[in-house]
């Protein structure tokens, strides 16, 4: 998050309602036919009834626990289909894992992250990664990346662990090797890079060059697994 207690309702970047989208003669008039074949690719959350299968309290890293954020802190999406995945971005709380919980399954936070990982190493996903997770502060960010959370304070270097660094290197190496970009600097950013941003976060007591070389032995371990 990077600054304690704030909201991000200019993450919310929300579509037209299911209702409005469907009611009065504009949309009639318009016709399916003269839509872009990628507006419908990105609109079909929107269709009355329809909805994609779905499992409760299913988790895209194994391990992982499953811990709802609030529905108003993200958008249903059907990622990558309807927007291409290319980007990791680093979080740090400024809180703990029990309050950072606590804010992203408040429906009037506004933003929250894919995941929020421990001191410990614990990893709770609170967003499934096809959904569109309101945490960068920038909608195209938004949609074509994870965000992941780390327990802590950007100004104090012990609350990055071991263990937290191992965790979240191992996620993002499955991230990055799951949509199929690769595990460096230009993919995996922290939030002070996003255009646009007033986030200062991981900051400067982050470990960049140890943290990628985590990362990148993470993917090349799963890479010589499953040759």
């Amino acid at each position: 998050m990077g600054k304690q207690g704030a909201g991000k309702g200019g993450d919310r970047d929300r579509g037209v309602s299911r209702r409005t989208l469907f009611i009065g003669g504009a949309a009639a008039a318009v016709g399916v036919g003269l839509l872009a074949r990628s507006d419908l690719a990105h609109m079909w959350w929107q269709v009355p009834g329809v909805d994609k299968p779905r499992t409760a309290g299913a988790v895209d890293f194994k391990g992982a626990q499953w811990v709802a954020a609030a529905a108003a802190n993200w958008r249903r999406a059907d990622r990558p289909a309807d927007y291409p995945i290319d980007r990791v971005i680093v979080h740090v709380t400024q809180g703990s894992y029990s309050s950072t919980l606590r804010v992203f399954k408040d429906p009037w936070h506004g933003a929250a992250a894919h995941y929020v990982v421990r001191k410990d190493g614990h990893i709770a996903q609170m967003i499934r990664e096809l959904d569109v997770a309101f945490h960068a502060g920038n909608k195209d960010y938004n949609q074509r990346s994870v965000g992941i959370e780390h327990e802590g304070f950007v100004d104090r270097p012990e609350d990055f662990t071991d263990a937290m660094y191992e965790a979240s290197a191992r996620l993002t190496a499955e991230i990055c090797r799951r949509y199929g970009f690769p595990p460096d600097r230009e993919h995996v950013i922290g939030h002070v890079e996003v255009p646009g941003t007033d986030h200062t976060d991981p900051g400067p007591h982050w470990d960049w060059d140890r943290y990628m070389r985590l990362v990148r032995a993470a993917h090349k371990r799963a890479g010589s697994a499953k040759a």
